[in-house]
């Protein structure tokens, strides 16, 4: 635990943190990547370029500022940073690297402010968050290479299938190019993938749910082509893996990770809330509850802009046509002319849970958002108005964005 002098320290940069936060994470990042250019191949570059990883640095560091007195309500984000962290390959010597380049640029951005006292306050303060993480990540590397099927670090996989899902989605199904086991993982979670980017000179890893359910026999990720556009430019990684990789190449894989998962222990209904290919860890909870006989009730909601980028649409309606305990419904926000009403999808316009109570609102239940933060932001209003307990709502969150408590 930190001393009080320490603490009254670090409390005291509230107010410059809130000003100049992001200036100073965006200097941090720029210095980093100046004297240690190979941890460019650990951090996602489109998020660097995006701004979203400077800005999501930023609110990290103000909410350590803020709770330095008792960190324990963020003990949920620090699991969730440490999952990312193993899944991207992070370990404990990269720990000093980040920490040298933070303070040398606190005293460069706040120049005279930054006392000594103060530098050495936020030493001891980044010392006592590395910590947390290099233990809990100490910790689910062990698991990772402890599983059966498992491995810590990358692991080659080879294409066996690549299967077009809709016009924006393909699924790739994944075995260990070693011939080795397939690992287990928890229905939800995620591999990270890694593909050399040849425009950036640079390896790049991306974060991917699995969509199907645990199996021996492969590992499944279901990709969106982030075609760009508004702005936004195209994913460097999701238009390589669409137009590049074919049936017998090799992905590297990081393990199963992510603190985001079915709660098997449970035993009430579950309802999975999703949009766009956020359906893709809802696909994993949804097989695998069917594939193993679950007698609990499910309730599948999804959004699409229409059928034509819903993808999977079709093993979806067959999964309820077999099991009575399935019901679904499916939104399409600007329907096409081919869109059939009632069979595609149950209803135009946006997923509105307050319209939806009766299908919604089930004693007991657990339930699970995926897609873009503003919709998990929404859904999430709209469950907590209808009066759902707060710790019954779990949400998955990648790249730099995060929603808040």
């Amino acid at each position: 635990m930190l001393n009080p002098e320490i603490r009254a320290l670090v409390k005291a940069t509230v107010p410059v943190l809130q000003q100049h936060g992001l200036a100073l994470t965006s200097h941090f990042y720029r210095r980093m990547f100046t004297y240690n250019p190979e941890l460019k191949n650990i951090f996602n570059q489109g998020h660097q370029h995006s701004g979203q990883q400077q800005q999501a640095l930023a609110m990290a560091v103000l909410a350590y500022a803020q709770h330095i007195d008792d960190p324990l309500p963020l003990a949920p984000v620090l699991t969730r940073v440490a999952h990312k962290h193993v899944s991207l390959g992070i370990r404990a010597e990269h720990y000093p690297i980040v920490g040298k380049h933070l303070l040398t640029s606190i005293q460069e951005v706040l120049g005279e402010a930054a006392t000594p006292e103060l530098i050495d306050a936020w030493a001891a303060a980044y010392g006592q968050l590395a910590d947390i993480l290099i233990a809990e990540e100490h910790e689910l590397y062990l698991a990772a290479a402890n599983t059966e099927g498992g491995w810590a670090g990358w692991r080659p996989f080879r294409i066996a299938r690549k299967v077009d899902e809709s016009e924006e989605i393909t699924s790739f199904y994944l075995v260990p190019a070693d011939g080795g086991a397939v690992p287990g993982f928890r229905p939800g979670q995620y591999v990270s993938v890694k593909c050399f980017v040849a425009e950036w000179g640079l390896a790049q890893p991306r974060q991917y749910s699995l969509s199907d359910a645990p199996n021996r026999e492969h590992l499944r990720i279901s990709v969106k082509r982030e075609a760009g556009g508004d702005g936004k430019p195209a994913g460097r990684v999701s238009n390589l893996l669409h137009a590049e990789k074919r049936e017998g190449d090799i992905l590297e894989l990081s393990a199963p990770q992510g603190d985001f998962f079915l709660h098997e222990e449970r035993s009430g209904p579950v309802v999975l809330i999703s949009a766009g290919v956020g359906q893709t860890p809802m696909l994993s909870m949804l097989r695998h509850l069917l594939k193993t006989g679950s007698r609990r009730e499910i309730r599948y909601l999804h959004a699409a802009r229409h059928g034509g980028v819903h993808a999977m649409r079709n093993g979806l309606r067959e999964m309820q046509e077999r099991h009575a305990q399935l019901r679904a419904h499916v939104c399409y926000e600007a329907p096409r002319a081919e869109d059939e009403l009632g069979r595609d999808y149950q209803q135009q316009g946006r997923l509105q849970l307050n319209q939806l109570r009766e299908m919604t609102l089930l004693p007991d239940a657990d339930y699970y958002l995926c897609g873009p933060v503003g919709f998990m932001l929404a859904q999430r209003s709209s469950l907590l108005d209808l009066g759902v307990a707060v710790e019954r709502i779990h949400f998955e969150v990648f790249g730099s964005n995060a929603v808040g408590a």
